[in-house]
């Protein structure tokens, strides 16, 4: 019987990576939630237009991460006899859906700015996040595979999405953002890291150059344990400096859980065989859970 294959639509929503684009949309209602925690008033209009951007760009980076993945022979999709003519329609349709995206978020950029909801510094950051998000899956620089992908996602996601969230309602910057974007950034890059560790022998293989592959899996443990106890102490810190309660100890909550996790990953350096399954659930909810607490702090408040 004729194995089936995957449909151009099934690998283009796989691509899009899903789960990260609704990260995205957690982390930027973090952004525009201090806003309203400050007592601003939103502009809805501005909210939506804003995350409609972010939101496309960072599909359009991952779109075309997979498109120079169709290009290059070495992965793994190629070696499982994809024939070329898929691999060229595979492409093209990735071309043109990245095109369309990032038509759609010029277009809601230029609405921003008639609004004007754009300034020099909500310019400078959505350039840092538009250079990220290209140089992330573009040649030569290709930083996915550079070692340092993890922590350009990382920062594009957990911190500038949430500051544009912010500026598109206020247009200055405030404190409050890097107390609790921060905090989020570590525990997303630590989940990263749990994701390399599961593909290690394959990337190994691949010879694709991910965060785990430069510092090796053995560093890469300890570098995730110490990235979510630094979130935590993080958070302490802010509170000790200002961050108010009610917004400090919802994501003390998850601490637990962080732990919990990080006993999971001594377990498997010293040789007990992993439970992928529960680790990389806990490794997504713990930033997911911690940002959602957040929401619910800032918009209740």
């Amino acid at each position: 019987m004729k194995s089936s294959q995957p449909t151009n639509l099934s690998r283009i929503f796989v691509a899009s990576r899903l789960w990260a684009l609704l990260f995205g949309v957690f982390t930027y209602s973090v952004g525009a939630g201090i806003h309203h925690f400050l007592g601003g008033t939103i502009d809805w209009v501005n909210f939506w237009l804003g995350l409609g951007c972010t939101t496309l760009l960072q599909a359009s980076g991952y779109l075309l991460k997979a498109y120079y993945d169709w290009w290059d022979p070495t992965q793994r999709f190629q070696s499982g006899g994809v024939d070329r003519e898929t691999i060229l329609s595979m492409r093209t349709i990735l071309f043109q859906t990245v095109a369309i995206l990032l038509t759609v978020g010029a277009v809601l950029t230029a609405l921003l700015f008639i609004r004007g909801a754009i300034n020099l510094t909500v310019l400078f950051i959505i350039g840092i996040a538009f250079l990220l998000a290209f140089f992330y899956a573009v040649p030569p620089l290709r930083l996915v595979y550079s070692g340092y992908g993890e922590l350009v996602e990382a920062v594009l996601v957990a911190t500038l999405i949430p500051a544009l969230a912010f500026l598109f309602q206020t247009g200055s910057l405030h404190r409050l953002l890097a107390m609790l974007a921060f905090p989020i950034a570590g525990l997303y890059l630590a989940m990263m890291l749990v994701f390399d560790l599961q593909e290690y022998g394959r990337e190994i293989k691949s010879n694709r150059r991910d965060m785990l592959y430069r510092i090796g899996w053995q560093r890469g443990m300890i570098l995730h344990n110490v990235l979510i106890l630094a979130a935590y102490l993080l958070i302490g810190g802010a509170a000790v400096l200002g961050l108010p309660w009610n917004l400090a100890w919802p994501s003390l909550l998850t601490f637990p859980i962080g732990l919990f996790q990080i006993y999971q990953i001594i377990q498997i350096s010293n040789g007990v065989p992993p439970r992928w399954r529960t680790i990389r659930l806990i490794a997504a909810a713990l930033p997911g859970i911690m940002a959602y607490l957040f929401i619910i702090a800032l918009w209740t408040s």
